[in-house]
């Protein structure tokens, strides 16, 4: 119990810096939401569970949750494939990660992230110079963001069951020929487990990230009236957000275990639609439970993303987003699926698409 206390005050003094740094942080030069792509998510367990993963994560994802859970791989290679589409199949979401473990007490990771629409059509030149239409000239271009983690993690000897990680992140965000910038960031996580507890702290961008966009003005030309102002090469900063977990496991009878399990997620950009919002901070919180048997099969289901939503009416009401999921594990290879709904308004009416997300793991000894 002494060690649950010794680093849950750690944790939750961690906490306590960030909000009491995060006002001087807050600029309005800073965009909100800058490298959101970032936050949608990876893997099949973790969206079923509601995005819930900070402390529970202990595979190749953990690269992306929380690089300090690479240390708690079962095995010592890792892999994790993942594709999802979004908003009826125009945006593709694909992931790929593996981690190694080198020895009981550190651990290696690479994850690769790619959000992006594709066969967009360019009808700049639709029109030709006789003033004719002219299908021929349509160009198709793509936009696409890019992520690189690369992540080290290491077991804390001095405290047992304390471990740290962190994330180099290098980002390449493309808009055709008309744009592209290039970024760079950390990323820094803390887990620790003491029986069946879990606790946990991502601090994402915690140097910031900066983003350099090069435009291109030579790709506009003939496309801008001349009331229109052309992009100009700038720099977008992206903020820290922080994001707090816990959880714990519970051994049923007849071989079920139960792991519910709750993240806060704290961004620091300016005020959010969130449960607790502030023009300092926003807290988002979420929750998550894994049901599972003989460690062969799971069930998992979570709710995040609380908002207050404005109906046709004029009445205000909270919204959350529920996740439903299940999960096989069977001689190292783990297959996940999860259906996400995201709501939509429209029309006054109320539609619910389903996205399906499948993601692949696979553990060698």
């Amino acid at each position: 119990m002494l060690h649950i206390s010794r680093s849950a005050a750690l944790l939750m003094g961690l906490g306590a810096s960030v909000l009491a740094a995060a006002p001087a942080l807050a600029q309005d030069k800073t965009p909100k939401y800058s490298n959101e792509f970032l936050n949608i998510g990876v893997g099949g367990r973790a969206l079923g569970m509601g995005k819930v993963q900070v402390s529970l994560a202990d595979d190749a994802t953990a690269g992306y949750w929380n690089p300090a859970g690479l240390v708690n791989q079962k095995t010592k290679y890792d892999g994790v494939l993942m594709h999802s589409e979004l908003f009826s199949g125009i945006v593709k979401n694909d992931y790929a990660s593996f981690g190694m473990k080198l020895d009981d007490k550190s651990a290696l990771g690479v994850s690769l992230i790619r959000l992006g629409v594709d066969d967009i059509a360019d009808t700049q030149n639709l029109i030709d110079y006789d003033g004719y239409i002219n299908y021929d000239n349509i160009r198709y271009f793509s936009v696409a963001d890019y992520a690189l983690l690369l992540s080290y993690a290491r077991q804390i000897g001095s405290i047992e069951g304390l471990q740290v990680g962190a994330n180099a992140k290098v980002i390449y965000r493309n808009i055709g020929s008309f744009a592209n910038a290039i970024g760079f960031g950390v990323d820094a996580g803390v887990q620790y487990r003491r029986n069946d507890w879990r606790l946990a702290l991502m601090a994402r961008d915690v140097t910031t990230t900066y983003n350099a966009w090069t435009i291109h003005p030579e790709e506009f030309e003939g496309s801008a009236s001349a009331l229109d102002e052309l992009p100009k090469s700038s720099t977008e900063i992206t903020l820290p957000l922080f994001v707090l977990g816990a959880s714990r496991l519970f051994k049923l009878p007849g071989e079920f275990t139960a792991l519910p399990a709750v993240d806060v997620e704290i961004s620091t950009d300016g005020q959010r639609n969130t449960l607790v919002s502030s023009s300092a901070v926003s807290l988002d919180p979420r929750a998550g439970l894994e049901l599972g048997y003989k460690q062969l099969v799971y069930l998992r289901g979570g709710v995040g993303n609380l908002q207050q939503v404005q109906s046709f009416t004029g009445k205000e009401e909270w919204k959350v987003q529920p996740s439903l999921g299940v999960g096989l594990a069977l001689s190292g290879l783990r297959l996940d699926m999860a259906l996400t709904r995201l709501a939509v308004e429209k029309l006054g009416q109320r539609s619910q698409p389903t996205s399906i997300i499948v993601s692949l793991g696979y553990g060698i000894k």
